[in-house]
């Protein structure tokens, strides 16, 4: 069995480590392929030595440079579809057509593009100047940066090709990329498109690295080290929570996107009025991708009455009804069913699916459940965790004081959704809970599901604690989130020629 090489300082290295893995299909559950090294210290350590000299080379640069980088790659990628996507749909069992090349590759190469039309025209940096007190500011890069990405956008969200790459390297930052397990050879196969643009385009080694795996010690252990300016990570509260800690105990920015179970509050006009509207908007954002997005809407808020009967007893047919697609891999369906019991054991309901699929891969049914207000507002903390898959949990009021309250009991969330009407008793009741709700989430939305992301300068993908680990700042649109990774730099009294190009008269 091959044991894949490590790309670091500028070349494909054969790893010194002994420890490996396999990517799984989660079709089948059989591991294929090559087998990938979890990277020791050693090659951690000469991935933060190669960055370091690299920055030492481009943190004079004009973004110029790392626009060309960033739009020669996009351009590599798009004639490169047809093989990226076929090995990311074995490993992730994410559909060729439309999900990965109809939809997630070509939204990750408009983002490396976005993100160079920022770099190239130096807008983003705000160049700030005060002529009389002769004092001038303007972002500018950090340092090297460590970017982690998660299990379930293989392309988009990659450390070495996704939102975080696009952001880091535009602000004229290197960048060190860990590659999810999940879906290591799709990152290698990225990485080898990569290394020949910069090489093209005479970028020093070590501006752009890669790392497949990592013990969690030592990853905590970069986090850490001085040589790495900030991170970048999304994936599992868990494991952010422990970066987080890591970071904010040597004062290093950190930027997280974690958990969200984006509530859904149905108010009772919308319901009697547009009912097949909501349950086709519930059922299709619910389910997309087996429910494996950070946006997944998991908790439904519901007004007393018949309508909210139906609307449950409907949404039971259908999840029944539908076929769940492959998870991502083992764990994803191995942490559902352990969710699964806790929600039992805390006074859920389980309305359908709540069992593993028969057969190979990784599926879990499609799973509702329900709860009483009353029961959820006794213990409110326990039905806020997520659930990452193909699952939801229904709130049954029994009085509209109840949404108010449920409202006030949500921790951070990346989005908060209210379905309503311009009816008097809608417009009442969403104006006393909006600006409860407002405070808890990133993302507002109004009689729209929250799964898709559009990457827009006004976007925030982001929100309170434990949503992101920052509520100021953006994991999604640009130049918002090219500033996660800078810093602002003053120039106090300092001669013409010593200035910024930007900063210049």
């Amino acid at each position: 069995m091959t044991v894949a090489r490590i790309y670091l300082a500028g070349e494909w290295r054969e790893p010194t480590g002994t420890k490996t893995f396999q990517a799984h299909n989660p079709q089948t559950g059989q591991v294929f392929g090559d087998e990938y090294p979890v990277s020791n210290w050693d090659e951690i350590d000469l991935a933060l030595k190669s960055a370091t000299k690299a920055d030492a080379i481009t943190r004079g640069w004009p973004g110029s440079r790392f626009a060309e980088l960033l739009e020669r790659y996009a351009d590599v990628l798009d004639a490169n579809a047809d093989p990226i996507c076929e090995l990311a749909n074995q490993e992730t069992a994410l559909p060729v057509t439309p999900r990965l090349k109809n939809g997630e590759l070509p939204r990750t190469t408009n983002q490396l593009r976005l993100a160079a039309a920022e770099a190239r025209t130096g807008a983003w940096a705000l160049p700030t100047i005060d002529r009389e007190n002769d004092i001038r500011s303007i972002y500018r890069s950090i340092g090297p940066v460590l970017a982690i990405g998660p299990n379930n956008f293989p392309l988009a969200y990659n450390g070495i090709s996704g939102g975080d790459f696009a952001a880091v390297v535009a602000a004229g930052n290197p960048i060190i990329a860990k590659a999810h397990p999940a879906h290591p050879g799709t990152s290698r196969l990225m990485a080898e498109l990569l290394q020949k643009v910069l090489q093209d385009l005479d970028f020093p080694a070590g501006f752009a690295q890669m790392l497949y795996d990592m013990h969690p010690a030592d990853g905590l252990r970069m986090v850490r080290d001085p040589r790495i300016a900030a991170v970048g990570f999304t994936g599992s509260q868990r494991s952010g929570v422990a970066i987080k800690a890591a970071a904010d105990a040597c004062g290093k920015p950190v930027f997280l996107e974690m958990s969200s179970i984006n509530p859904i509050f149905i108010l009772p006009g919308a319901l009697s009025g547009r009912f097949d509207e909501v349950v086709n908007d519930f059922l299709g954002s619910c389910l997309l991708g087996s429910g494996q997005f950070c946006t997944n809407p998991g908790l439904v808020i519901l007004p007393p009455g018949a309508d909210a009967a139906r609307f449950v007893k409907v949404m039971q047919e259908k999840f029944a009804a539908s076929t769940p697609a492959p998870l991502l891999a083992a764990n994803v369906k191995e942490g559902m069913l352990m969710r699964f019991q806790q929600l039992l054991g805390t006074g859920a309901e389980l309305l359908a699916g709540g069992k593993a699929c028969a057969g190979d891969g990784y599926r879990v049914e499609n799973t509702l459940f329900q709860v009483s207000a009353e029961r959820f507002l006794a213990t409110p903390e326990a039905f806020l965790e997520e659930v990452f898959g193909n699952s939801s949990l229904m709130v049954m009021t029994s009085s509209e004081d109840q949404y108010e309250a449920i409202a006030g009991c949500l921790n951070g969330q990346l989005t908060g959704c209210f379905y309503t009407t311009e009816q008097a008793a809608d417009e009442a009741l969403y104006r006393k809970l909006e600006p409860v709700v407002r405070r808890k989430v990133g993302r507002l939305l109004n009689n729209k599901m929250p799964t898709g992301v559009a990457v827009s300068p006004a976007m925030n993908h982001g929100g309170p604690f434990p949503a992101t680990g920052h509520p100021g700042f953006t994991a999604v649109g640009f130049p918002a989130s090219m500033r996660r990774f800078s810093m602002l730099a003053c120039y106090d009294h300092v001669a013409p020629q010593h200035l910024p190009e930007l900063l210049r008269d």
